[in-house]
């Protein structure tokens, strides 16, 4: 039996779930880098961070923003604390609410990286959008954010239950 609810979309629909399963294989692997070693979830962070640098976000709102759960978040900042990549700040009168920013060091890293390894990943696929229009990688977009609003967890932490010993 064949699934027929792919409809047209078969073929992108594969693409995605093969992309999808690649980049899980990846995405929390620390490879890349010279200097210091990042992994792709760390480096989206740090591009994040760096493409809204004037917004002094608060760490639940950039978690938010990229769909991580905070706790999950929380974690990887701390990571790339330790890596000297980003440093944490509170605003004066409010030690509750952490705002992160890259620090120099996450800077060249970034740097490098964009410079070495987003080319070679991404240049095929830019050259072959150089056929669209505007307008159909704005619908293309919208088609994928569609898709991730309905996959992850939205603000709410995963249950984790844990035994009680008797």
């Amino acid at each position: 039996m064949k699934p027929q609810w792919f409809g047209r979309y078969r073929g992108l629909v594969e693409a995605l779930i093969c992309f999808a399963n690649n980049y899980s294989n990846v995405h929390s692997k620390e490879f890349l880098g010279d200097e210091v070693k990042l992994s792709f979830s760390q480096i989206q962070v740090v591009e994040y961070l760096l493409e809204n640098e004037e917004y002094n976000q608060k760490m639940s709102e950039v978690a938010k923003r990229l769909g991580i759960s905070a706790s999950s978040f929380t974690k990887l900042a701390n990571k790339l604390v330790e890596k000297g990549v980003l440093q944490k700040f509170h605003i004066k009168g409010n030690n509750k609410d952490n705002i992160i920013q890259v620090t120099p060091l996450g800077r060249k890293v970034y740097q490098d990286y964009a410079e070495q390894v987003a080319s070679k990943i991404f240049r095929e696929m830019f050259e072959l959008g150089d056929e669209l229009t505007e307008d159909e990688i704005e619908l293309f977009t919208k088609m994928l954010r569609s898709l991730s609003t309905k996959i992850g967890w939205k603000d709410k932490e995963p249950v984790v239950l844990v035994a009680i010993d008797k």
